[in-house]
């Protein structure tokens, strides 16, 4: 397949991505799309963080972005994907923290013509296979470009693996005779100015607390003004009270609670978040971290100094507020460009 219907078929499989949920379909997306609502309903019996409301969420975000006018602005910059190459083994070995957060590792392998072995991850092996079931029904030619892995990935000729700092440090090692990509831990944060309008406070709300949040795009720490009334922040987030009646997120939420009271820590909550400030970045679940600042260049010293470990930044001067879970296809993880790297294998 050329570069062309390769971009073709995945326009097609984004447009089928968007369609979860709606009730008006061609006769042709109908057996796609009952699949999909299916397995979304059905997922959370596996992985109960997994809800039908994140799992639709994780479809129609991806499917937004593999739009034809996107793929191309994508694309373009990859002048050298146009031209006959060898095909690569390419070991991909996905995370799980959030649905289908691996997805964009195997849209780049297949898009730059190459052969993906992938490895799930076992919080999260069920949705990926039956996407690109859907995939190959679109186009029987995906059927031989990419290989489901059980057990150890063998015969690569390129990783790229996500996980842990711990197993990031495996990965390092046991992939070091081959092209690789390795991610660790990261997590986002949220920089204030006192400024921000209620509507501004709520869509915070959506960077802090979609996917519950576990993602490395999820706000775990706020910067605040060292004059910030918290109840603002309090009042945005209310929208999302009812994240407190998951049983994994309320259990997680008491926890902690129960932990940092018995340690004396000063924290603040409102029935749903436990608030406290905080040096480190990564809050536990149920919780956020906050850090009052006094002027911009000590927040832009502590961003500098973390760079390593922050995935994005949220505020009037970086990523909009509610954006930070829709990321575009050139919005990569660690502002590492996986295509570049494929492009070159």
């Amino acid at each position: 397949m050329d570069l062309k219907q390769r971009m073709s078929d995945f326009v097609r499989l984004g447009a089928l991505m968007r369609t979860v949920g709606d009730v008006h379909l061609m006769e042709a997306d109908k057996s796609a799309n009952r699949r999909f609502k299916t397995l979304i309903e059905r997922e959370r019996h596996h992985n109960g963080w997994f809800t039908p409301k994140n799992v639709q969420s994780a479809f129609r975000s991806m499917g937004e972005s593999m739009t034809e006018k996107k793929m191309k602005r994508w694309l373009a910059a990859y002048p050298s994907l146009e031209e006959t190459r060898s095909e690569r083994n390419v070991g991909l070995v996905l995370a799980g923290n959030i649905p289908l957060v691996g997805f964009h590792d195997v849209l780049c392998t297949l898009l730059s013509g190459h052969h993906a072995l992938i490895k799930c991850s076992r919080d999260d092996n069920r949705l990926l296979p039956v996407l690109l079931e859907a995939l190959v029904e679109i186009n029987q030619a995906w059927a031989s470009r990419f290989t489901f892995i059980p057990h150890r990935l063998e015969q690569f000729d390129a990783v790229i693996a996500t996980g842990s700092n711990n197993t990031a440090r495996y990965f390092e090692q046991y992939f070091s005779s081959v092209s690789h990509i390795i991610r660790k831990n990261r997590s986002s944060v949220a920089v204030l100015n006192g400024e921000e309008s209620p509507d501004e406070l709520e869509a915070l709300g959506e960077d802090v607390f979609a996917y519950f949040g576990l993602g490395c795009r999820n706000v775990t720490k706020v910067f605040l003004p060292q004059d910030f009334d918290i109840d603002r922040l309090f009042a945005g987030f209310y929208p999302y009270r009812d994240i407190i009646n998951h049983a994994k997120y309320a259990n997680n939420y008491d926890y902690h609670k129960a932990l940092w009271l018995l340690n004396r820590d000063e924290l603040i909550e409102n029935g749903f978040l436990l608030v406290k400030e905080d040096e480190q970045l990564v809050s536990p679940v149920g919780s956020l971290f906050l850090h009052r600042y006094e002027n911009e260049a000590e927040v832009s010293k502590w961003l500098e100094a973390h760079r390593d470990e922050v995935q994005c930044v949220v505020g009037r001067k970086y990523i909009l507020f509610g954006e930070a879970q829709q990321p575009e296809l050139w919005d990569y993880a660690d502002a590492v460009d996986t295509m570049a790297f494929l492009s070159k294998l």
